[in-house]
């Protein structure tokens, strides 16, 4: 079980994690041609000039669309709040834009300050936003908690030395740590 005195710092996802998302990605692939087993940033930043300008607008579109209708998972205020009562930083990496992100944290009145996006870091699962924070705040990675939902999450925390938390959601469940679980890195080979 998640415990706030075994952690120095938390960073969070934020779709799914923080607040519902209803990004369709299916459709989005759809759109912009991009086969249904690739990454859909990986696949743009393959495209030409024109069309990565083009399907980077659609995704932006959809994605603006998406922070509109986002609302915060039962829970998650509560959990926050505590956190920084204990004097735990906190922070965001996401793989969403900067500017759906912060009208995700505006609607939601999500009181996290440090917040790292697609513009700021690579996405995830590369480790290099949550590397950034653990820098920034001094302190080691295995002090530091990633929350997620999706395997990108668990990769980058693993990638980063952090420690791995999966957050799965139960709409009957309003205590956050309860729909935590720890995922210990893989062993070396």
């Amino acid at each position: 079980m998640f415990c706030f005195t075994r952690v120095k710092g938390i960073i969070f996802d934020l779709d799914d994690t923080l607040v519902h998302a209803k990004l369709d990605f299916a459709a989005m692939k759809q759109e912009i041609a991009c086969p249904h087993d690739d990454d859909i940033l990986e696949y743009i930043n393959t495209l030409a000039p024109e069309k990565r300008e083009e399907a980077t607008k659609l995704v932006l579109m959809h994605e603006l669309r998406d922070a509109e209708n986002s609302r915060l998972i039962a829970g998650a205020k509560d959990f926050i709040e505590r956190a920084i009562e204990a004097g735990i930083p906190l922070a965001i990496v996401t793989r969403n834009c900067r500017r759906a992100t912060q009208r995700k944290l505006e609607l939601n009145a999500i009181p996290i300050e440090h917040v790292l996006t697609r513009e700021d870091a690579l996405p995830k699962p590369h480790p290099e936003a949550l590397l950034k924070i653990s820098n920034d705040w001094q302190i080691p990675e295995a002090r530091i908690a990633y929350i997620g939902d999706y395997k990108y999450d668990i990769e980058a925390a693993h990638n980063a030395g952090m420690q791995a938390w999966l957050f799965e959601y139960c709409s009957k469940n309003t205590q956050y740590e309860k729909a935590l679980r720890f995922i210990p890195a893989p062993l070396a080979q």
